[in-house]
C-alpha cells in the first residue's frame, strides 16, 4: 500500500507540493533564516509525515544553518575529540574544493571519499549516536551531475514482499564506517578517521515514535546481519537495499544555489551522483543526532 500523500496541503500558512507520490514535499513561502519555534512545529510535523523536505531560494549563512539544525536536536560533531578546546565548531562542507580554491583530482583520497558517498547510506549509523536528520544546503553547484538522490526505506518497507520482511523483522544489522569505504578503496578504508568508533548493532526496523510507521534501517555501512552467516547475510543486505532503492521509492535532486534539503535519516537513504570533477561543488551539511524522543533507545 502507498502512504497517504496529498498533492497540496496547508498547515497554518505553509503550502507544500509532493516531490514524489510516495514521500517528500517541497515547502513554499518559508524563510528558514527567520524560523521561530512556532514555525518549526509545522516543519517538524511535515518531516515526520513525509520524511524529506525541500526549500528553494533560501539565504542562509552558517550561523543560520546552525540555528535551524538546533531546532531538530543536538548538532553532530564528529571531530569534537580532535579539535582544540578553544576552537569553535564549523559547519562541514561536502566539497571537492581545497582551501586554496583548487579542486581535488579524481583519484585523490578525498575525492574517493566523496565517491563512497555515492553508495546508498544513512549518515552516522556507525556511530554510538546515529543521525536523525541531515540539513544540506547548495552553495556551489555543477552544470551537470552532482545530484543528491533519496530513497524512502519507509515506503520501500511498506511494499516489501513478506518473504524479505520475515528475514529481518526481528534482526539487527552490524554497521562499520570502514566497510563502505573499503568498497571504493582499501587505502581509503585504512585511514584512521574510518576507525574512530566500534562496530554498532542497530535493529533492522526503526519505528517512528510519533507516527508509528516502520522503516528499514540499513546503509552501505552494514556488513553483517546479526545471527546470520556471512554469505547469506551479505546477499540479504544487497537484496534489501536493492528493493528500497527502486525507482518508485526514489527522488533525485538537481541542486540550485540556495536549495535546502532536509531528510529523516531513520527512514531515508541517500547518495550523491557523479559529476565532472574539474567543476567545483560545495554543499554545507549539518547532521542532527537522534535522541530518545526520536526512538533511538528502542
Amino acid at each position: 500500500m502507498r502512504l497517504p500523500h496529498s498533492t497540496k496541503q496547508k498547515a497554518n500558512t505553509m503550502h507544500t507540493t509532493p516531490l514524489t507520490d510516495r514521500f517528500g514535499v517541497e515547502i513554499h513561502d518559508v524563510d528558514l533564516g527567520a524560523l521561530d519555534a512556532i514555525g518549526y512545529r509545522d516543519i517538524r510535523d511535515a518531516f515526520e509525515t513525509h520524511s524529506a523536505l525541500l526549500f528553494r531560494n533560501q539565504d542562509i549563512d552558517d550561523a543560520a544553518h546552525m540555528r535551524l539544525a538546533q531546532f531538530f536536536g543536538p548538532i553532530e560533531d564528529r571531530n569534537a575529540d580532535e579539535r582544540p578546546k578553544d576552537e569553535a565548531f564549523t559547519v562541514p562542507r561536502v566539497s571537492n574544493v581545497r582551501d586554496d580554491g583548487s579542486v581535488t583530482e579524481e583519484l585523490d583520497l578525498h575525492t574517493l571519499h566523496l565517491k563512497a558517498n555515492m553508495l546508498w547510506h544513512a549518515d552516522s549509523t556507525f556511530m554510538p549516536n546515529p543521525a536523525l536528520a541531515n540539513i544540506l544546503i547548495g552553495r556551489v553547484v555543477t552544470k551537470t551531475g552532482g545530484a543528491t538522490e533519496l530513497a524512502s526505506s519507509r515506503a520501500g518497507w511498506a511494499e516489501m514482499p513478506t518473504h524479505l520482511k520475515d528475514q529481518v523483522r526481528d534482526k539487527g544489522f552490524w554497521h562499520r564506517y570502514s566497510h563502505s569505504r573499503a568498497r571504493i578503496s582499501p587505502e581509503l578504508a585504512a585511514l584512521p578517521m574510518f576507525h574512530k568508533w566500534p562496530d554498532q548493532l542497530w535493529r533492522a526496523i526503526w519505528r517512528n515514535p510519533k507516527t508509528g510507521a516502520d522503516a528499514l534501517y540499513i546503509a552501505s555501512h552494514v556488513y553483517a546481519v546479526d545471527g546470520m552467516d556471512e554469505a547469506t547475510g551479505t546477499k540479504l543486505i544487497d537484496d534489501l537495499i536493492a528493493w528500497v532503492t527502486q525507482e518508485p521509492y526514489t527522488y533525485s535532486h538537481q541542486w540550485r544555489v540556495g536549495d535546502v534539503l532536509i531528510w529523516d535519516q531513520r527512514a531515508v537513504l541517500h547518495r550523491g551522483t557523479a559529476w565532472n570533477y574539474k567543476e567545483p561543488r560545495v554543499l554545507s551539511s549539518i547532521c542532527v543526532s537522534a535522541t530518545a524522543t526520536d526512538g533511538v533507545d528502542a
